[in-house]
């Protein structure tokens, strides 16, 4: 469940985990559907014959599909902040694509807060390190550290 804060009380909320989402499920209809969408239908994506002759032994998700997971993924995990009037994505400080997502895999977000900066115009912009498990897997499907900015109303 998201917690709602106010402003004042984000900084004790840095260096914290802040929530996990739920599972969500990686299908080949979600997989194909981001190839069209992006015009990348390399093999691994969407020829699961093909896709299982190589190490990964079936089609994978894109790693860009993983991160624009992101946004889905992270809002019940994430605190939100009391008054906020919108929330932007602001890009990424780093992103690593740790482990492939393969064809129905379960993925979920881990949050955790890592900075605030006050702005002016009432703005805050905040990091958060989000790493995408994979259900049955040691390793995360990738890591990011997210920017968003955040408008709070006076």
């Amino acid at each position: 469940m998201t917690e709602v804060v106010a402003k004042e009380d984000l900084k004790n909320f840095i260096g914290r985990e802040t929530g996990v989402s739920d599972w969500m499920h990686i299908d080949q209809d979600r997989i194909n559907a981001f190839a069209d969408v992006t015009n990348d239908h390399q093999f691994i994506h969407i020829d699961p014959e093909a896709a299982a002759k190589t190490p990964f032994g079936t089609t994978i998700a894109h790693g860009f599909l993983t991160l624009s997971l992101l946004t889905p993924l992270s809002t019940g995990a994430s605190i939100r902040v009391k008054n906020t009037v919108m929330g932007i994505n602001y890009g990424c400080d780093k992103v690593r694509f740790m482990s492939p997502v393969k064809v129905n895999s379960d993925i979920r977000a881990r949050v955790k807060l890592i900075s605030v900066d006050e702005k002016p115009g009432n703005r805050l912009l905040l990091k958060n390190e989000i790493t995408i498990e994979i259900k049955g897997e040691d390793r995360p499907a990738l890591v990011a550290e997210w920017l968003s900015m955040i408008v709070v109303s006076e």
